[in-house]
């Protein structure tokens, strides 16, 4: 399923809302660095791969902006390990994996 992704930068966050579900990627900024913070999506709105959207919308906008990632969230990091083409983006290196 392809979702409306909404920038709320009130908010801090990319979000799609559902059927009155939310799901969101929190992000603050340190500097020229967007810390991707949380993802979360709801139970009644999982399997429909919009974690990946939201995170695919943070990083189109941190590229947009010119800003480096730092991802707290263990899901961004997932998800940048499976996408190479992002990882011009990272702070610093991602750690191997264990």
């Amino acid at each position: 399923m392809t979702a409306t992704v909404t920038h709320n930068p009130a908010a801090s966050r990319f979000e799609v809302q559902l059927d009155g579900h939310l799901a969101e990627c929190v992000y603050s900024r340190d500097g020229d660095v967007l810390v991707l913070e949380h993802t979360e999506v709801p139970e009644a709105m999982q399997g429909l791969g919009l974690a990946g959207q939201l995170v695919k919308a943070a990083l189109g906008w941190a590229r947009t902006e010119g800003l480096r990632v730092r991802p707290h969230c263990s899901y961004v990091t997932s998800y940048m390990r499976r996408h190479p083409e992002t990882h011009d983006l990272l702070e610093t290196p991602l750690s191997p994996q264990p």
